[in-house]
């Protein structure tokens, strides 16, 4: 918690035309945002407060996987099996109050 998932996440709905800045969808799990002409641009899920992967299963997870927009996961760790095998990861780790490293893995 603190590392920075949620800021970056909202930088990188920017830098892809969203036409919202985002912000944490800690309460209601997931977040829809569209580009500056109001289409489809990506998904943010936060799921730390989720139990197991029934649950994003209920929510309808893979429709969203299969929708075409990108979509950002917070605590993708609590939905292992769920992932697609070609998702990318990028792993935030605290290194002091104003330095994060970032690591990098998948396609």
């Amino acid at each position: 918690m603190g590392t920075g998932k949620t800021t970056l996440i909202k930088a990188m709905i920017r830098v892809l035309g969203g036409k919202d800045t985002g912000h944490s969808p800690s309460f209601t799990i997931v977040n829809e945002y569209v580009d500056a002409r109001g289409e489809l641009l990506a998904y943010h899920f936060d799921f730390y407060r989720i139990q197991s992967e029934k649950e994003a299963l209920d929510l309808g997870l893979e429709d969203y996987f299969s929708s075409g927009a990108y979509v950002f996961i917070e605590w993708p760790e609590k939905i292992p099996n769920l992932l697609p095998e070609d998702h990318m990861a990028l792993r935030l780790q605290f290194v002091d109050e104003t330095t994060r490293s970032i690591e990098y893995s998948g396609r």
